[in-house]
This record gives structure tokens, C-alpha cells and sequence, in this order.
């Protein structure tokens, strides 16, 4: 390998949805910096199987508004 090319590879805090913390390996920051995830296999749909809509700041309903006339018409 090259010396000098590679980023430094140092031990930081990871701090989990639900508040739980583990140190981890990491290029992220400097060492002892911490890393506070808003996902994970905890709470994330594709490993929990419980799907939820987070509507943050509205853009659920703006979606919803946008494209509320693109639908299946009514009969009369």
C-alpha cells in the first residue's frame, strides 16, 4: 500500500435510535466524535417490517395535494 493515502481509521461513539450507544470503527470526524443515527435496523422498515409514514414537514401532504387529481375517476 501506499503511505499517507489512506484516511485514519479511528474509534467513535455511535448512538442508536433508541438511545442505546456502542463504539465502533470509523473514517467519520476525529477520534471520540460521536454519531447519532435518525435509522436504524431498529426502527427502519426494511429490517423491522412495519411500515410507517413519517410525514416531516409536510411533504406527505404536499404530495397528496399535488397530485390529488391523478387517480382511479368516480363513476357517475
Amino acid at each position: 500500500m501506499k503511505p499517507d493515502i489512506h484516511p485514519d481509521y479511528h474509534e467513535i461513539n455511535l448512538i442508536m435510535t433508541d438511545g442505546s450507544t456502542f463504539k465502533t470503527r470509523s473514517c467519520m470526524g476525529k477520534a471520540g466524535d460521536t454519531l447519532r443515527l435518525d435509522i436504524d435496523p431498529k426502527s427502519h422498515p426494511a429490517w423491522t417490517g412495519v411500515q410507517r409514514i413519517m410525514d416531516t414537514g409536510g411533504q406527505v401532504a404536499k404530495f397528496n395535494k399535488k397530485f390529488a387529481g391523478l387517480g382511479i375517476k368516480k363513476a357517475p
